[in-house]
């Protein structure tokens, strides 16, 4: 049996990396020839002000300290990005913008980075870099910082799994644009999954019924949480035990590792199947609270999970009752005290998931 100092260097092992100090210059360069690529699934995670760029600039100028940026070796030895986005775009952006154009937002054109709130030289206020003297200019280009190179032998789910680290220790990154950014790391199984996700949330039935989801969700892929949950509350409940970010960050990685079956062609005809008929029955108010007949509030993911498996699971029973019936149904399930009981304090237990859901369904079943 091994021991643990073995396991530890055995894993050690299937982790290659390599230090290297680049100038800002040549980053530049890599990212003009293709060699630096920026994935545009990253785009939604440049969100750094024109302030904060700026003070990178600042401090570039100033020879502070710069932390390092991770990126992944290709096969074809290009260099991904996977960590340092914000520091490397800002400065792409300084020098020249027009090389990030696969990954502007509206939120984020663009043009030049005209520099403002820099208070330890506020003389770099309101310059560009066309605006700085020549030393100035060769400065930035010729600073250096230093590259974390994940080699292309290491194994895809540690590389995953250290993109994931990277990014799930502070609040910037909301949980599925974590997911959606590495699950392309894991190979083409990944990029199949995420393309899944995509297509799903592009359902017309499925984005009427989710209007009340929150626009800042919503701009946090938050919609793409929301089917990567239904298929989770359906298919894996399992594997919930207690934190949601887990349950669907282990489900999902169960899909793309291939160590549970999932059936695309199936999956996607139950999913349009099921929303087309939620939407046809409760429209966008159907997974929000109700006080009598009226819809409060906005989306509930508890209500969410309850009502979309709750209804699958008794889909071909209740699909020819009347439309008003099955409505009224669920508005005054969702109402009851029982209901209540499972949505509310302590809802993120595997009893009250699996309690939400069956209430929903049992409730259904009173009409056939």
């Amino acid at each position: 049996m091994s021991s643990l100092e073995d396991i530890i260097d055995q894993k050690i092992g299937e982790v290659r990396t390599e230090s290297l100090d680049f100038t800002f210059g040549e980053i530049v360069n890599l990212h003009s020839n293709k060699e630096l690529i920026i994935q545009p699934e990253y785009k939604r995670l440049f969100r750094w002000t024109d302030e904060q760029k700026s003070r990178l600039i600042e401090s570039i100028l100033l020879e502070l300290p710069i932390p390092q940026i991770f990126v992944m070796e290709n096969m074809d030895g290009s260099l991904e990005l996977i960590d340092g986005l914000q520091r490397v775009s800002s400065v792409i952006q300084f020098i020249e913008p027009s090389l990030l154009t696969a990954i502007a937002t509206e939120e984020n054109k663009t043009e030049y980075l005209v520099l403002q709130g820099c208070d330890l030289i506020v003389d770099l206020n309101g310059k560009t870099f066309e605006d700085l003297p020549l030393r100035l200019k060769i400065r930035i280009k010729r600073s250096s910082i230093r590259l974390v190179i994940i080699k292309k032998q290491s194994k895809s789910f540690l590389r995953y799994e250290m993109f994931k680290r990277l990014h799930t220790g502070g609040e910037i990154l909301a949980s599925q644009e974590i997911r959606n950014c590495s699950a392309r790391i894991l190979g083409e199984d990944g990029v199949i999954f995420y393309t899944f996700l995509l297509e799903m949330t592009s359902h017309p039935a499925f984005k009427n019924c989710i209007e009340t989801l929150a626009q800042a969700d919503k701009e946090k892929k938050g919609d793409e949480e929301l089917v990567l949950r239904f298929f989770a509350a359906k298919n894996a409940q399992d594997l919930f035990k207690g934190s949601v970010r887990d349950w669907l960050d282990d489900y999902m990685e169960n899909i793309i590792l291939k160590k549970i079956d999932f059936e695309y062609e199936t999956e996607t005809e139950n999913f349009r199947s099921l929303f087309t008929f939620i939407y046809e029955i409760m429209g966008n108010g159907a997974f929000v609270k109700y006080k009598g007949d009226n819809p409060i509030g906005g989306l509930a993911p508890v209500l969410y999970e309850a009502v979309t498996v709750g209804i699958f699971q008794v889909l071909d029973q209740i699909r020819n009752i009347q439309n008003d019936l099955v409505r009224q149904k669920i508005i005054d399930t969702v109402q009851s005290e029982e209901l209540k009981y499972f949505t509310g304090s302590g809802a993120n237990k595997r009893d009250k998931l699996q309690g939400r859901i069956e209430t929903i369904k049992n409730a259904l079943l009173e009409l056939v």
